[in-house]
């Protein structure tokens, strides 16, 4: 487990409650109703639909394909913003165009899902755990609510998550923190943290007034030590204990 610079900006000294022993910690007690995640490159790897998807689109106005690799860093922000990174980096780009690729792309996606993503080792087992313990868990992301919904019944999380903000759920997204006190309160509310991948992530977690854990392995193209999380983790086993010192 790392330890980052706190939303305060200073290096974050975490302890446990005083009710809950070091040993207890370590073996991540934790004292949360609700734990919150972002979904895109903190639940899910799911580059590579979207870089495939993203090609699809640019390919379809005659454009030159960006490396795969390349979109990892591009997520964050919703379809349109990913679109716009994309023809930037490829030629021009201008909101007519993105409305006329942007069904493209979608339509692409929705077909593809699920065909490359893939879930970050030890996320099951961390999630059954923080179940065990009487956590209610809940998805809030800028993806289209409509995709993230097919996309979690594509992984077989039907039941896992007792709520799920999406991009267009709200008037608002991310950074914005409407959308994750929103998801917050679908999953029963109670004192929540986030778990996320990027800076929107942290700066809604900070607007929310909430801690936030960084997970070290996401999508962000700052590194995770300067998203000024309360915690950074390089493994979902590391996620109950930091949990436990928050």
């Amino acid at each position: 487990m790392i330890l980052g610079s706190g939303k305060f900006g200073h290096r974050t000294e975490i302890l446990p409650f005083p009710e809950c022993s070091p040993k207890a910690a370590a073996m991540g007690k934790i004292d949360f109703e609700t734990v919150a995640f972002d979904l895109d490159g903190t639940l899910a790897d799911t580059s590579p639909d979207l870089a495939a998807s993203l090609n699809h689109a640019l390919q379809a106005l005659g454009r030159e394909i960006v490396p795969p690799d390349s979109v990892r860093h591009l997520v964050g922000h919703g379809a349109r913003a990913l679109l716009r990174r994309g023809l930037t980096a490829t030629g021009t780009s201008s909101e007519a165009l993105i409305d006329r690729v942007f069904p493209i792309f979608i339509d692409h996606y929705s077909a593809n899902i699920c065909a490359g993503t893939t879930i970050y080792e030890g996320l099951e087992p961390a999630l059954d755990g923080l179940a065990r313990q009487g956590a209610s868990l809940s998805i809030c992301t800028n993806k289209p609510e409509a995709l993230t919904h097919r996309l979690i019944k594509a992984l077989g999380w039907e039941t896992r998550f007792r709520s799920v903000v999406g991009g267009d759920t709200l008037p608002v997204r991310k950074p914005d923190p409407a959308p994750l006190r929103e998801a917050i309160a679908r999953a029963g509310g109670g004192r929540a943290a986030f778990v996320g991948d990027s800076i929107v992530d942290a700066d809604t977690a900070r607007a929310a007034g909430i801690p936030f854990i960084a997970v070290s392995f996401g999508f962000s193209d700052l590194p995770a030590g300067a998203l000024g999380a309360d915690i950074v983790i390089d493994h979902y086993s590391e996620l109950g204990p930091a949990l436990a010192r928050l």
